[in-house]
């Protein structure tokens, strides 16, 4: 009888356990609510790929895998947290030393980029005195990216208006970058003069996807690939004074996977888009001229993806540099990019920003400002007509506005 009456005492606990932990544990998030997954259409063995390209975002290198020996982050993941925007903490630091018209990335002094750690027993590199430019930056968001990359030239060119032909006031343009050496270009790009239009960056200054892995790995971590073989060091310790493991410290199959798995990365969830409110925020944002450079809607051509060949997005972008006043002139140019041209940031996944930075949103190229008042505030430039038509708005008005942009 004792015996019994100790099971069912047992079995009461476990259920009083149970539903207990059932109500400290948070849900489940929706679908909608997370920026992971992959896009519609993968076969299983493309899944698997990216589920692998996955493992390898987020591998933790050390000092024994290659890392430095001077690097930021020691993992992609580290500062594309859940897939989304990065935040101050991690941000990056590029420099350089610019006078008038000549430019100069101090490559033998440590540019473009500062990597202020290092492995054990190594320096960790300080700006150099001969930098009289900086621009810091955070991470961005790399979800929907796939779509970007199928995108044809000729839908961007579309779009550009450099003499503002149209009286708008806007006058995007291309940023023409020249190629990496591993670039092999595809149908959807238009040559210009032996360069290439920028999609991906704070001012499009690189091409495809796997551009911007090959310079992550080296300029973030300090990894070397078949891409790029030339180990990062700080010229402080002396030339080429490395980590001592062989070069490449990740294959091109290791490259590739990664650009697979953000090829494959689904697109930003929307949420609350058919509520009224949104939808008047929405109508707003239109008729006060924001959608002339936040482009709602792309279709890509025939990809090498199936997935990706024909699809309709909506990244709100139009991937040209603009003009956006002194505010946010960096003094930094990339590309044919000037200071204070940026690429117009895609706002898909903007009301996410905030999961992936511990709960507060860091918007602008810098993570400066906090709310999106505080960046309609900044832009200037061809934008201030726009600035000024949103100030122009009634309260109410604005904040249907800002609940448009959180559905995004």
């Amino acid at each position: 009888m004792k015996k019994s009456y100790i099971t069912i005492s047992s079995f009461a606990l476990l259920i009083f356990a149970a539903v207990s932990c059932k109500k400290l544990m948070p849900p489940v998030p929706e679908d909608e609510e997370i920026l992971a997954g992959t896009i519609p259409g993968l076969s299983p063995q493309q899944e698997l790929e990216h589920l692998k390209g996955d493992e390898n975002f987020g591998r933790i290198f050390s000092k024994e895998d290659g890392l430095g020996p001077v690097f930021v982050q020691n993992s992609c993941a580290n500062c594309h947290i859940g897939n989304g925007k990065g935040h101050p903490t991690t941000e990056l630091t590029r420099f350089a030393n610019v006078n008038g018209s000549v430019v100069d990335y101090l490559l033998t002094k440590g540019g473009p980029q500062l990597q202020q750690h290092a492995i054990f027993g190594y320096t960790p590199e300080t700006l150099p005195t001969e930098a009289n430019v900086f621009s810091k930056r955070i991470a961005p968001a790399v979800m929907g990216l796939g779509y970007i990359a199928a995108l044809d030239d000729q839908s961007i060119l579309n779009n550009a208006d450099p003499n503002d032909a149209n009286g708008d006031g806007i006058s995007g343009r291309p940023n023409y970058v020249d190629p990496t050496d591993f670039f092999s270009p595809q149908s959807i790009h238009i040559p210009n003069a032996g360069q290439y239009i920028g999609r991906f960056g704070k001012k499009a200054e690189k091409v495809t996807i796997q551009d911007q892995v090959v310079f992550a790995l080296k300029q973030d971590m300090g990894i070397t690939s078949d891409f790029d073989m030339q180990d990062l060091f700080n010229p402080q310790n002396g030339i080429n004074t490395g980590d001592n493991v062989a070069d490449p410290e990740v294959s091109a199959s290791f490259v590739n996977s990664v650009v697979f798995y953000m090829r494959t990365l689904k697109a930003p969830p929307r949420r609350n888009a058919d509520d009224a409110d949104v939808k008047a925020g929405e109508q707003l944002f239109t008729q006060i001229g924001c959608a002339s450079c936040h482009i709602t809607t792309f279709t890509t051509p025939q990809s090498d993806i199936a997935a990706l060949s024909n699809q309709t997005f909506h990244p709100y972008s139009d991937f040209l540099l603009h003009d956006m006043g002194q505010l946010l002139d960096d003094s930094y140019p990339e590309g044919s990019a000037s200071g204070f041209e940026w690429r117009t940031p895609p706002l898909w996944g903007i009301g996410l920003a905030k999961d992936s930075q511990g709960g507060q949103m860091f918007l602008l190229h810098d993570g400066r400002v906090n709310s999106f008042e505080q960046v309609i505030s900044f832009h200037g430039g061809e934008a201030e007509s726009r600035r000024a038509a949103f100030n122009a708005l009634s309260q109410d008005e604005k904040d249907k506005v800002i609940e448009f942009l959180e559905s995004l």
